[in-house]
This record gives structure tokens, sequence and C-alpha cells, in this order.
């Protein structure tokens, strides 16, 4: 563990003198002792933030990046590096969350501890990695759309007493953005193989209940984007939809935008005329809100 001690403090001293120049990528483990509930210390045993920063001469906005894959995968292309590289475009620093799923043998709770782990650890690192700690939000696409849900809906304050500096930082985002996003865990419009992956064949209705996101919104989640499609098949666009209105019944700021065209998985959808603007809409509320372009 030494070793792992000497490599972070390694790459953090290089983020730090280095942000002035071009983007600066590294990865780090998100628990250094190892994560809880490991099953063992192999690579599938560690998850990692894929950490890219922009450069900038003043403390920029972060974004936590959670790719779908329904819980039992991670799409990192389209949903991962493209979206990192667009958010270092936006002048936001992005964190890719590489967190455990069901094909490296976890399942609930290891994906929502690790993405809260994410949010933690970004802002402990926020003067090193030139980051506004007041600026940190969190992203997910499909399945990891619902992950991302889930830490806007299920969060804490940090453990000030506890010895370990991330573990003192609060895991609630600043700001959140839902990309055609598994919600209605327990619904025939919900997506089964996510919930399947996440909490195995036959969970506890009250835990699905508790992962039902739209009935979990209050009026301290955080202000949301969201976008979805209408052709999507998988994962239909009510589950977005359910969660902005309850995001409207607990006076929740944010947006929903529902392209008409666009099947499950789109990414930025570069190849799709209209439904492409969403990343437009995206930044012009992130710019409303002064995450970006201030």
């Amino acid at each position: 563990m030494r070793k792992t001690a000497v490599l972070l403090s390694f790459w953090f001293s290089l983020a730090a003198l280095t942000i002035a120049g071009e983007p600066k990528s590294f990865e780090l483990p998100l628990w250094e002792n190892g994560a809880p509930g490991a099953l063992g210390k192999e690579p599938k045993d560690i998850p990692m933030a894929m950490v890219r920063l922009p450069a900038s001469d003043r403390p920029t906005g972060a974004l936590v990046i959670c790719p779908g894959g329904g819980y039992g995968g991670l799409a990192m292309g389209h949903e991962g590096h493209e979206i990192a590289e667009w958010a270092n475009q936006m002048g936001l620093a992005a964190i890719i969350c590489d967190y455990r799923h069901r094909s490296k043998g976890y399942g609930h709770p290891a994906p929502l501890q690790d993405a809260q782990r994410a949010i933690r650890m970004t802002r402990a690192n926020a003067t090193q990695w030139n980051i506004d700690a007041t600026r940190v939000g969190i992203m997910g696409f499909s399945a990891g759309g619902h992950l991302t849900s889930t830490v806007l809906t299920h969060f804490d304050s940090g453990n000030a007493n506890d010895t370990d500096a991330i573990a003192k930082q609060s895991s609630r985002p600043d700001f959140g953005i839902l990309c055609y996003p598994v919600i209605l865990f327990g619904e025939p419009k919900s997506h089964k193989g996510s919930e399947k992956n996440l909490l195995g064949e036959s969970p506890d209705p009250k835990l699905v209940e508790s992962l039902r996101n739209d009935l979990q919104v209050t009026q301290d989640t955080p202000p949301t984007f969201l976008f979805h499609t209408q052709e999507d098949k998988a994962v239909p666009p009510e589950n977005a939809v359910q969660f902005y209105a309850a995001m409207i019944s607990h006076g929740v700021p944010g947006e929903l935008h529902v392209y008409e065209k666009g099947r499950h998985g789109v990414g930025l959808a570069r190849d799709l005329p209209v439904t492409s603007d969403w990343s437009n809409a995206c930044r012009r509320w992130l710019e409303g809100r002064k995450i970006v372009g201030n």
C-alpha cells in the first residue's frame, strides 16, 4: 500500500504542476486500501477513477461520468472517453468512474459506493486538480443513469471523524445529468436486465422500491438535466419523464429534453442531426447555472 500512496502523491503533484498545459490524463484507484466488500485484489476488484484535467488558469467545475452497460459492463467508448473529451471542451474536469458491476462479480451496493467515492475524491483533491469543489456534478447513461440518479437521491455529508480525508467529503453532487436513464425499478417500463444484474434474481421488494429513484426525489435533490429519445425501446422515455415530474413536484430545478429520433445508447448522437443537439442544450443549461463559461 505504501507504493500506492507514493503513486497517488506523484500524480497529485504532477496534476498541480502541469495544469496550465494540455489536458492531463491519469488513473487512480478509488479506494487506496481496497474497496469495501472487495472479493479479491485482481484488477476487477479495484474500481478506478480515470481523470482528465483541462488546461485552465483558474479552478474549473468537474463532472464524474458513469458509463452505461446494464450493470453488467461499461460502455467506456461513447459513454465514457468521448464524454470526458466533451466535458473538457467545455472547460470541465472529467472523472470517468470505472465502477464495479455484475460481470466483475458485484451487485448493490458496490456501484453506488464507487460512484459516491468518485464524488468525494474529486472534492478532496480540488486544490491539487484545480477544481472548484462547489461545482462537482455527476452524469450517467442508461444503467449508469440509474446509478447517477441513485447518487442524486441517496447521499450524505461525509464522516467528519474519519481518518480518511476522502471519506470526510460530502457525496451530494452539485448538479446531475441523466442520459436515457433507467429509473423505474420494479415497473414494466424499467430495464429488467439492469435490475437483475444489480439486485439479483429475487430482491427484497423494499430494496427495489428504494432504488426506484423517481420516488426518492426530495427538495434536496440537486438540479438535474435529462435527455431521452421517443424511439428508445430498451429504456422507454417514461423513465426520464417520471423522474422529471418528481423534480417538478418537489421544486427541483432542471430541464427535460425528449427527442423523436434515436435508438437506445446514442451517446453524443453525432449521426442524428436533431437529437445531437442535446449536448448543446446541456451546455446552455450548464452555462445558465454558472457551471461552465464563467
